[in-house]
């Protein structure tokens, strides 16, 4: 009887949903972060240098958050998305002042980052 290359064995289901399904998942899931809390899908204007503006600002940004996920490694903010690290140490209420030499960032002692805030401060360069 000859062999019929037609008459493949398929993949069991499972292989099938774990190799193909959730991968197409995992790397989709970066686009959907930078479309939804970088905000890189609000390209609206008319003007095609506002747009992009709009989209070198976002890729900007995903610099940025990356750079803050290496500064938190090994720990829960190092997996965070972009939204997470967004709300939970950017979007805080800090006084700032500016002299001629330095600019000061006064917050709150009792913020619930502020053992973040200050790992990150310790590991920036000069």
């Amino acid at each position: 009887m000859a062999r019929r290359p037609c008459h493949l064995s398929a993949p069991s289901p499972r292989i099938v949903c774990e190799r193909l399904y959730c991968a197409r998942g995992n790397m989709e899931n970066p686009i959907k972060g930078q479309q939804l809390d970088l905000f890189s899908d609000r390209t609206s204007a008319t003007c095609f240098a506002a747009n992009q503006l709009r989209l070198l600002f976002s890729s900007f940004a995903s610099i940025l958050f990356d750079a803050l996920r290496q500064a938190h490694h090994g720990t829960r903010l190092a997996r965070g998305t972009a939204g997470t690290l967004r709300l939970g140490l950017l979007r805080i209420g800090a006084r700032v002042t500016v002299s001629v030499r330095r600019v000061k960032v006064a917050m709150d002692s009792a913020h619930p980052a502020a053992a973040a805030f200050a790992r990150v401060h310790a590991r920036l360069p000069g």
